[in-house]
């Protein structure tokens, strides 16, 4: 029998952005988090909401900046719900490292829409949150009103995978908040030639937690070491028929200029299999952008809009 989420919450102000923190259950009893933004009460707002997930190890923080402009007057004023899953964040983490899987995430997301009263929401999945997507799409497509997938799409190339398991496996964090940008310009600066000091700055505040003043990455390990035993030979399984099952919905795909997760090949086949599809590039960004960078938010605001 699922628990009965908690309402626990507390208001924050980040660069002049009021949001809300919540805390809830999910069905096995572990505590979740997430953020919802909006000008008005997030739970009575007109407009159908936006629900940000993000990638692998990452967490609702990565969206911050871009839930802001949505969240505003200029950007639609929409009421934008981001999400640490389990493991993340400040999600708890789990003791049964078994269950850091898609379909128990899904199934987090699921009980996240029942706390925040979300019966249809448009959806933004980078990574690992488009992989979620196209699980959703298949166990809960009523709560689907439309899907954006941030560097992501039925064919995950193998060659991305194993860049993202070598940097997980053999990064460690940096040893102070003044050295963080620096260090993660370092490793990703080739895929990453538009960003600013301060949005590595940024992508740094989102990375990692404060521990006595200094950084620490914000996931738990079994995360990442569950990507040891993957190889470069490995073959993926493709997931066209859970792509296919979004014909009908508005849907959008952002492709990372640089992206060695998802190719150009496949976007070609996503626009084929669903004629209405909205691509867009995001320029001087690999896996996965930035998606309040160079115009990037106006785009999602205007497919968002409709």
């Amino acid at each position: 029998m699922a628990r009965a989420a908690s309402r626990t919450a507390g208001r924050w102000r980040v660069r002049g952005q009021v949001f809300q923190e919540h805390y809830f259950h999910a069905k096995d009893g572990l505590k979740l988090y997430g953020r919802s933004y909006s000008v008005d009460n997030w739970r009575s707002h007109a407009n159908t909401p936006v629900i940000c997930l993000p990638g692998l190890t990452r967490n609702s923080r990565d969206f911050h900046p871009l839930a802001v402009f949505l969240a505003s007057a200029a950007g639609g004023a929409r009421p934008v719900i981001a999400l640490d899953y389990r493991g993340r964040g400040q999600s708890q983490r789990d003791d049964d490292k078994s269950r850091y899987t898609i379909a128990v995430e899904a199934d987090d997301v699921i009980t996240a829409c029942r706390y925040f009263g979300v019966q249809k929401a448009i959806f933004i999945g980078t990574s690992r949150g488009g992989l979620i997507l196209h699980h959703l799409i298949g166990s809960a497509p009523a709560l689907i009103a439309g899907a954006i997938l941030n560097d992501i799409g039925p064919v995950v190339e193998i060659g991305g995978l194993v860049r993202i398991r070598d940097y997980l496996n053999a990064a460690t964090a940096p040893d102070s908040w003044a050295a963080a940008p620096h260090y993660l310009q370092a490793i990703h600066g080739e895929d990453f030639p538009i960003l600013r000091h301060e949005d590595w700055e940024d992508m740094a505040k989102a990375i990692y937690r404060d521990e006595g003043g200094v950084p620490i990455t914000d996931f738990d390990p079994a995360i990442a070491s569950q990507l040891q035993a993957l190889n470069a030979d490995a073959v993926l399984s493709s997931l066209w028929p859970q792509f296919d099952a979004f014909a009908g919905l508005p849907m959008m795909v952002i492709r990372g200029q640089y992206s060695s997760l998802l190719s150009q090949t496949t976007v070609e086949e996503m626009v084929r299999r669903h004629p209405g599809l909205v691509t867009t590039t995001a320029t001087g960004q690999g896996h996965a952008p930035l998606l309040h960078l160079d115009g990037l938010r106006h785009e999602i605001a205007a497919f968002i809009r409709g």
